[in-house]
């Protein structure tokens, strides 16, 4: 005796060994042994054998259509397959024939609904007419999707992509079909999504890919400021006129001009400096459309060859210090001995009207190291600077810093002429840093005094242990020489200063500030500035390392000089490209190397680095 059976979902036939009422030993045809239950056991037969019957039961399986089938069923009505069988077959249906409309029904999940073992209902109607349609959808889905992996996979992008490709690159859909096909190619390919599609000519530019990802997560809604400009800003108060001839420091591409300087002779030698930093909270209100874009934006964000300011332009040229405009500011003017120590400091808010703005490339050929020691400074403002770079030595000594580490560190300039990236270095603690730099910790660190002697909430950042952190109690910053230091000297690139300056400004005009140090929205505005100045940060960084390879492509720069940091860590000359070389022996700090370049990776933004030799010292 042979039984045909159920046994987790798959028919199965088995030769009886033992028939014990409630269970039976069978035989597979294959010999394994196994114990079901009774219950289980859909037909008995004599003949034909086993591998014979199931043979025969799948062929006539096959051939029984499930709609003919479907449609000799009263709908919603529970039958058993053996009843269908003989409506089908006739009266005699043989075992095979009961077997294979069993199979069928069995196969055929959206034609009839299993009730119980051998027994089914038919689909309604509508649920049948939906189930086909889905049917036949995925039919054409694994059609349209063999078709996309098979153009991918010879790097031709199917015309249906582009207008996806946005968020396929960035945000993609991983239900939709050209995700599906696009993630099968890359892992058979062992690609990124990216390099996939930029060898299919979707990424036409490296340097958008980058930056429009980043658009995407922090601007969503775009760079633009719709509506708001200059009509926004409230009416400037009336203010008094500063007698005084200041003018500003800064790079070529510098449009946010937050602060100025002025140097007017007083008696016996002593002298009064002027640091006017520009005041756009006189315009812009607590909770104002302008404010609340400032917030949100937290602060400029630096990229080489772009920025995204944190106020409109209109606004920025409002309150931005250009050459001959009178501008609204706030002045610390501290009047300074001849030996260079300050004898007294007073701050208020006026208007200065700035004579020039001094840009770095042209002021550093006439303000620096040799013209200082010999004397001879040929500039309009010689005398003023030479002032300031005198106080600067002098605060910086008080300060403690008078081997200051920064004068042997390289910063660097990235200058694009459309396509072409210009990397220049330039040395850290020049003159013009060094004026610039000290007189921007001596406000930061007075005004913070000022608000914290005034009981007036504001944002500090202290450093300790070699750790910044930001909270609105003054301590300590440790590595600046200076007892509490508070931004407020860039009140147009940076929300924490535009807070800071609201507080500051409020106080000076008598006014109450509109923050206390309990304010929760003080709190939140800190928090949300320490992550995303972070993140924009590390974005900064990543578009430089961008511009540094494609540096190394242009120069086609496959052999380079480099510089040990540390055990495998080399930092490359010329540029601010820092790598682990794997194959680096084992050599002190400050060693010179040379290293091969190659497998340059504008997308993945990588590079292989191998160690050549030791240069002679």
């Amino acid at each position: 005796m042979n039984v045909f059976y159920e046994e987790e979902g798959t028919f199965k036939v088995g030769a009886v060994l033992a028939d014990n009422m409630t269970s039976l030993q069978v035989e597979a045809p294959h010999g394994k042994r196994a114990k079901i239950k009774a219950a289980s056991v859909l037909l008995r037969f004599d003949a034909p054998s086993l591998t014979e019957f199931m043979d025969v039961a799948q062929k006539k399986a096959e051939d029984l259509d499930p709609n003919f089938l479907w449609e000799c069923c009263e709908s919603e009505v529970e039958f058993a397959s053996d009843a269908l069988a003989a409506d089908y077959f006739g009266d005699r249906v043989t075992p095979e024939e009961a077997a294979a409309v069993l199979i069928r029904l069995h196969s055929a999940p959206m034609y009839f609904y299993k009730k119980g073992r051998g027994r089914y209902k038919a689909a309604p109607p509508k649920a049948l007419e939906a189930a086909l349609a889905s049917q036949e959808k995925k039919r054409r889905q694994a059609e349209q999707q063999a078709r996309y992996m098979q153009s991918l996979s010879e790097f031709v992008l199917p015309e249906e992509f582009k207008p996806s490709l946005f968020n396929l690159l960035y945000r993609p859909e991983k239900n939709s079909v050209e995700w599906k096909a696009l993630d099968a190619v890359c892992a058979a390919m062992k690609l990124s999504v990216s390099q996939l599609l930029q060898k299919c000519g979707a990424i036409p530019s490296t340097h958008d890919y980058h930056l429009n990802r980043f658009l995407l997560e922090h601007f969503p809604e775009g760079t633009d400021f719709d509506d708001l400009g200059a009509d926004q800003l409230a009416v400037l108060p009336d203010l008094p006129v500063a007698d005084v001839t200041a003018f500003s420091i800064d790079d070529v591409t510098t449009t946010e001009i937050d602060d100025a300087f002025s140097v007017t002779p007083l008696t016996l030698g002593s002298f009064r400096i002027g640091i006017h930093i520009a005041v756009p909270t006189l315009g812009i209100a607590p909770g104002s459309p302008l404010d609340k874009v400032a917030e949100q934006r937290v602060s400029t964000v630096y990229i080489p060859g772009n920025k995204i300011t944190m106020l409109p332009e209109p606004v920025i040229q409002q309150y931005t210090l250009s050459e001959k405009q009178l501008r609204p500011a706030v002045s610390m003017y501290l009047d300074v001995a001849d030996d260079f120590t300050v004898t007294a400091t007073t701050t208020r808010v006026e208007q200065v009207k700035v004579a020039a703005n001094l840009r770095h490339d042209t002021l550093e050929e006439q303000f620096n190291e040799s013209t200082l020691a010999g004397g001879n400074i040929n500039h309009p403002f010689g005398r003023e600077l030479t002032a300031l770079w005198n106080f600067a030595r002098k605060m910086e000594a008080l300060r403690g810093k008078t081997n200051d580490s920064n004068n042997e560190r390289i910063d660097y300039n990235f200058n694009l002429h459309g396509d072409h990236i210009v990397i220049t270095e330039r040395r850290r603690g020049s003159p013009i840093d060094k004026v610039v730099s000290e007189l921007m910790i001596y406000v930061n660190a007075e005004w913070g005094r000022l608000l914290a002697d005034s009981g007036v909430a504001g944002i500090y950042r202290s450093q300790g242990n070699g750790k910044v952190r930001m909270s609105t109690s003054p301590a300590p910053h440790q590595s600046l020489g200076v007892s509490q230091y508070a931004w407020i000297s860039s009140p147009m690139r940076r929300y924490v200063d535009f807070i800071n300056q609201r507080q500051l400004v409020g106080l000076l005009r008598g006014e109450e500030p509109p923050y206390t140090r309990e304010s929760e929205s003080l709190h939140m505005f800190m928090r949300n500035f320490e992550s995303t100045y972070e993140v924009y940060g590390d974005f900064q960084r990543s578009m430089e390392r961008y511009w540094c390879l494609r540096w190394l492509l242009q120069e086609n720069v496959q052999v380079t000089g480099a510089q040990v940091l540390k055990e495998n860590l080399v930092k490359l000359d010329r540029l601010p490209l820092v790598a682990r070389v794997a194959s680096l022996p084992e050599l002190p700090s400050e060693t010179a190397v040379e290293v091969e370049i190659s497998n340059i990776d504008l997308l993945e933004l990588t590079f292989s680095i191998k160690f050549l030799r030791k240069l002679q010292a």
